[in-house]
């Protein structure tokens, strides 16, 4: 059987039908050709927005489940640095930061110790459960989160 071409629809009836389903419509905004140098001057003027502390033994699913806890919270959380505790001591340099997110006790003992205390004072550090946790309590999800939406305000009130 033969079938009539579709006609094309008008964008009047797309919203209506799109309205009636409930479905709001994402449209993609096209970047200006200048913003990304924009952002860059901002992000080196600026210095580091967060670090992330985590614990040494971090399996697979753990660290995927926090990527996407970052990822949903924005670029700011999303393009943290990361560190990592090693027998009590970060196993690199921290950058001082407008925002600290520790998963465990340690890792905070750990970031106290080898930051600076005028660093300390300055900054917002947030304190999570360890990711072994989170991956497998809900309470500890909704810290997680709690934790997450906090961050993102402090890192909105500083422009980051």
């Amino acid at each position: 059987m033969i079938q009539p071409m579709r006609q094309p629809v008008s964008a009047s009836h797309r919203a209506r039908v799109l309205r009636a389903l409930d479905v709001t419509p994402w449209v993609r905004r096209a970047l200006p050709a200048d913003h990304a140098t924009m952002a860059e001057v901002a992000d080196v003027a600026a210095g580091v927005a967060c670090v992330v502390v985590l614990p040494e033994a971090c399996s697979t699913r753990e660290l995927d489940l926090l990527g996407r806890a970052l990822s949903a919270c924005g670029a700011s959380l999303a393009r943290a640095a990361r560190v990592t505790v090693k027998g009590g001591q970060l196993a690199a340099d921290v950058p001082e930061a407008n925002a600290y997110l520790v998963f465990g006790e340690a890792q905070a003992h750990a970031l106290g110790r080898s930051l600076p205390a005028a660093a300390v004072h300055r900054a917002q550090i947030v304190l999570a459960d360890e990711p072994a946790l989170v991956l497998t309590s809900a309470a500890a999800k909704r810290r997680l989160w709690s934790a997450l939406r906090s961050l993102r305000r402090v890192l909105a009130a500083a422009g980051s």
